[in-house]
């Protein structure tokens, strides 16, 4: 297990590009963020295996901007009684991605360990 974190810089897209090439491999956890730039919101990828990918817009403050569509459309369904609106809100925030990938954030001396099997 190996744990690598950057700092880069490009042209605004690119965290989607990277994002595109490391969800081709396997059993690998990862999350990239782009911040906004002049005229151009940021975003936020991240990957699990279990979960899959998450993709965010990132404003000029860091918080995640979650259109409107998206709101409308979740509290219809939560009305309707087709899902719990909270659960749907925290998938949209990444909380099940930001859980799973929280114990990887941290490396140093005494930092816990987590210790992932794979059968191949």
């Amino acid at each position: 297990m190996v744990r690598a974190q950057a700092e880069w810089e490009g042209r605004p897209g690119i965290a989607a590009a990277i994002t595109s090439s490391l969800m081709g491999w396997q059993r690998i956890r990862f999350e990239i963020t782009e911040d906004a730039s002049q005229g151009v919101d940021g975003s936020r990828h991240a990957y699990t295996p279990t979960l899959g990918a998450f993709n965010a817009v990132i404003g000029a403050a860091g918080d995640i901007m979650i259109p409107e569509d998206r709101l409308r459309a979740v509290m219809l369904m939560a009305s309707q009684g087709r899902c719990v609106l909270e659960d749907e809100l925290d998938k949209m925030l990444g909380k099940p991605w930001d859980e799973e990938l929280e114990p990887f954030r941290y490396a140093g001396d005494g930092a816990p360990v987590r210790w992932l099997h794979a059968a191949v």
